[in-house]
């Protein structure tokens, strides 16, 4: 009778386990989240519209918290960009998916490559979006972005 019991108190959690680890729609949410990255690289105003959720809370590494329409206030201001500006390009690698049924984690490592009179200087960030699947669409309702600390 005790594995009996035993098996019924553990199973919702085997459950629960289980499906963080079945992310079926992986493949989308890694293939969104690199056409973020490029078209953030060239400050695509479109892309960030598509990405962020209308209702999104963004917390940069500078520990401000913003929303979506901060985002594509600064994006649709920026100086067009100028011959010897820096141009930065970011990518992502180390991309860990856990996906609830309509709802993702995507954690990332974003790599900040950023070229200025010859010279390249590579940053790097911890990412943490949570998506949400509304209407057949994913988007991003809560992102973190963090200083990655320097590895030894």
């Amino acid at each position: 009778m005790k594995p009996i019991l035993t098996t019924l108190i553990l199973l919702p959690f085997v459950s629960l386990a289980l499906s963080a680890q079945e992310t079926p729609d992986a493949e989308e949410l890694t293939r969104l989240l690199n056409e973020f990255l490029d078209g953030a690289s060239r400050n695509d105003a479109e892309v960030h519209e598509r990405f962020w959720a209308d209702d999104l809370i963004y917390t940069g590494s500078g520990g401000i918290r913003i929303g979506k329409e901060d985002i594509l206030h600064d994006v649709r201001n920026a100086p067009a960009p100028q011959p010897g500006d820096p141009v930065t390009t970011y990518t992502a690698e180390d991309i860990k998916i856990h996906q609830y049924n309509t709802t993702a984690i995507v954690a990332f490592r974003l790599v900040a490559t950023t070229k200025t009179n010859g010279k390249t200087n590579v940053s790097y960030y911890l990412n943490t979006g949570t998506f949400l699947k509304r209407d057949g669409t994913w988007q991003a309702v809560s992102w973190q972005a963090t200083i990655a600390a320097d590895e030894e």
